[in-house]
């Protein structure tokens, strides 16, 4: 009997254990990624849709790589997959790699060395071993899931890794073909621990995009969330990695950077850096959106700044709102300066998903935008910044 009960016992641990391993990483996703849609989502007239169809549409910013998802299914969870980027028209992805998040994280202080959320997250969804402890293989392993998928769908996705592929999608896209160029991006710096040579790593691996700060200080410098403040600025590693990166092509990231960094970078000779995912400060005061200032100063350095979907930097939770905060973008910026964030899946909300974006294009077009402007935020200006920054390797690596 005692034996009985035994086994009874263990299978009852394990099926607690199976299901808590295939339901809880969901949960906290749908939890943490809600979608304030409509049933019947927003209204979108014929005319909005044929322009949404006619625009090469990019996003500077989105995290499904997190949640261990087979991102070529379409997914009842979070804000976007493959099927729903292609549904949506979105011609390039900028999909990153989240590796630390710390415990109580705000848009205010947080601790460097406070407990890691993301470490239990990769426990539950039971990523490799070598990812639970380590932020390098913590990235690196979410980089293999992509390029693993593209190998698998090469028809409909492409990593991103030169001028010449993004040519090269961009023209299949304009004989008629539905496929999504994806690049890679790591969301802070502190994966390279500390390691010049994990830079080389990193672009071996297929990343060409790196924020250079997440919510809390690294070894690159200061978070504009971190404890460091206004003054902790851009590291001497730091410097070493933004140089390198200037020599190969990868594109820098002010996202989460603090302002003493914004300008450390900006007075560094060749930066050309972006700022993926935000919303205007003076249009949304919030601590998350950097100082007007030094957005402008990113322009003028020929930058693009990305703006977000989510409440928290648009001040609302509707297309309508989305769309006000790209008119002060353009207002502060200029036309050829604003580009789409949207933070998908990143721990926030959205209104509409991927396959919805076209609620955007018609909340832009309600705000009385030209169909010119509405080309370039929606895509075009982020396609020239690629184009002109990306390394140039003289042959496509997706050439047979």
């Amino acid at each position: 009997m005692a034996k009985r009960i035994l086994i009874l016992f263990g299978a009852l641990i394990f099926a607690a254990a199976i299901a808590f391993f295939s339901l809880a990483p969901g949960y906290v996703e749908n939890a943490l990624n809600p979608l304030r849609m409509p049933e019947d989502g927003w209204p979108v007239s014929d005319n909005a849709q044929q322009l949404h169809q006619r625009l090469v549409i990019g996003d500077l910013h989105a995290d499904p790589l997190l949640w261990d998802r087979d991102l070529l299914k379409r997914s009842t969870r979070g804000h976007t997959d493959i099927p729903r980027l292609l549904e949506g028209n979105v011609a390039v992805q900028v999909l990153t790699t989240v590796t630390k998040s710390p415990r109580g994280q705000n848009y205010e202080e947080n601790e460097a060395g406070a407990a890691d959320n993301i470490t239990p997250l990769f426990i539950g969804q039971l990523r490799p071993v070598r990812s639970w402890f380590s932020l390098r293989e913590r990235a690196l392993v979410q980089a293999s899931a992509l390029n693993d998928m593209a190998e698998r769908a090469p028809d409909r996705l492409r990593v991103i890794r030169s001028r010449e592929d993004l040519a090269e999608l961009l023209t299949a896209r304009e004989n008629g073909q539905r496929i999504l160029g994806a690049v890679l991006g790591s969301e802070g710096g502190h994966p390279l621990e500390g390691d010049l040579a994990n830079l080389d790593v990193f672009f071996d691996a297929g990343f060409r995009l790196i924020g250079l700060t997440h919510f809390f200080d690294n070894e690159l410098g200061g978070s504009l969330h971190g404890k460091g403040g206004e003054g902790s600025g851009l590291s001497p590693f730091g410097r070493q990695v933004v140089t390198r990166m200037i020599e190969k092509g990868m594109i820098i990231d002010l996202a989460h950077a603090s302002p003493r960094m914004v300008e450390d970078v900006l007075e560094i000779e060749g930066a050309r850096p972006i700022l993926s995912h935000t919303g205007i400060h003076s249009h949304c005061r919030t601590p998350r959106n950097l100082d007007d200032a030094l957005m402008l100063r990113i322009a003028r350095r020929g930058g693009i700044v990305g703006i977000g979907y989510w409440s928290d930097v648009v001040c609302g939770t509707t297309p309508a709102d989305i769309a006000a905060a790209i008119e002060a973008a353009v207002a502060l910026l200029g036309e050829n300066h604003v580009a789409l964030g949207s933070d998908y899946d990143g721990s926030v909300d959205a209104p509409f998903d991927a396959a919805h974006l076209a609620a955007l294009t018609q909340a832009l077009l309600d705000r009385g935008m030209s169909e010119a402007q509405i080309a370039k935020i929606m895509g075009g200006n982020m396609m020239r910044h690629l184009a002109e920054t990306l390394p140039t390797d003289g042959k496509s690596v997706l050439a047979p």
